[in-house]
This record gives structure tokens, sequence and C-alpha cells, in this order.
């Protein structure tokens, strides 16, 4: 079997699914797979079970200040670090937002800058995708870095409807990093926007000059 490929060794053909039921409906829907796949070693395996969470895509956006080197994120309470022992309920984030419509990921990114942070993007540049938790978990998140203003970032933004109290901060470039580094910010979207920003900064500064 040939492994110096980054291609995976097999697809959605090598799976026989012979159930999927929903077990939950809520603000998320979770499904149970029965299933068997084909095995490394030739054959397959035995039928199994896996929950999987339908969640739908997301695009998540790093707002960026090429002029004054700024970063504009957000801060919001989430459930998950809420669970998440010695964190706080409260996640500093970059601009995110489900693709539940018929806009593209990056109209949605485009959507959720003036929604979440009351600015309006400039360019906008895609910097790749994401699984978070393939494991049990179905969403993709396509990642972008946004062109904005920080000269106008400030204040509470969010929906009302959806329960939304979202406050924005302003940050320098090194110091929204260093909060990578040290582990302050930890959420997998901020952290993988903010090490291919202090990677390609000086790329970027020079292109939105």
């Amino acid at each position: 079997m040939k492994t110096d490929s980054l291609d995976s060794t097999f697809s959605h053909s090598d799976v026989e699914i012979e159930q999927v039921e929903t077990v939950f409906q809520g603000f998320f829907k979770m499904e149970r797979y029965t299933l068997k796949h084909r095995l490394y070693a030739g054959g397959w395996s035995n039928t199994f079970q896996r929950e999987m969470m339908e969640r739908g895509n997301a695009a998540g956006i790093l707002l960026y200040d090429p002029k004054l080197d700024q970063v504009v994120l957000v801060e919001q309470f989430r459930i998950g670090a809420m669970a998440s022992s010695g964190t706080s309920p409260w996640v500093l984030e970059i601009v995110a937002g489900m693709i539940d419509t018929e806009q593209s990921a990056q109209q949605v990114a485009e959507r959720e800058a003036v929604e979440e942070a009351g600015l309006v993007v400039k360019r906008l540049k895609a910097i790749n995708s994401f699984m978070p938790g393939a494991g049990g978990l179905s969403e993709r998140i396509f990642l972008f870095v946004g062109e904005v203003d920080s000269s106008k970032a400030g204040g509470v933004h969010g929906l009302e409807y959806e329960n939304e109290d979202i406050l924005v901060k302003v940050l320098s470039r090194e110091q929204a990093y260093s909060g990578v580094v040290q582990g302050q910010i930890d959420n997998a979207a901020a952290v993988i926007a903010l090490q291919y920003l202090q990677l390609n900064h000086m790329h970027l500064r020079e292109q939105w000059s």
C-alpha cells in the first residue's frame, strides 16, 4: 500500500451506510450512523455506530488593519467554553457565522463583519478551510482575512433576536499573536487565522498599501 501521498487512501465508495437515525433535534441536530468501511489490511470492518452532530458550515474572517497593523477580535459567551475546565465562558474569537443562506462563504464573512463588529470589509483574501472536529462534527469552516479600518472599531454588537452580546476588541497584531503563544486565545479558527497573519502580514501590508 502506498503511504507517501497526501491523497486519502479511501473515498466515500469505501463506506457502506446501513442506517441513519435522528436521535436529537434542537439548536443542533444529532444523527446516529450504522456503518462499516474498508480496512487498510483488506476486507471490511465490523458494523458499528457513530453519532455525528449536523451543524452545517461556517465562515470566519480575521479583520486586519494593514496601516495600523492591528486586528479586530470579538468576545462573547460560549457554552462549550463554560464546560471546558479552567477557561472563561467568554471567548476571544474572530468574526464568524453560519452559512445557512444562499450566500457564499465570502458573502457570509462580509455580512458577519458588519453584524458582529460594525465594520465594512474593503478587501478580502481566502486563507483555507478546515474541519474542527471530524470525529463527530460535520462542520467545515472557511477562513478569510479582510482589510478594515480599525480606528472605527469598538462597542457592543450582535443581533438581539439571536441572543448575541458581542464586545469588539482592537489589538495590535503582535499582542494578538502573543495571546496565541501564551494560550489566552485557544479556539481553532482564531489560532489558525492569527498564525496565518503572523506568517503573511508583510505581504498583506504590501498588497493592501
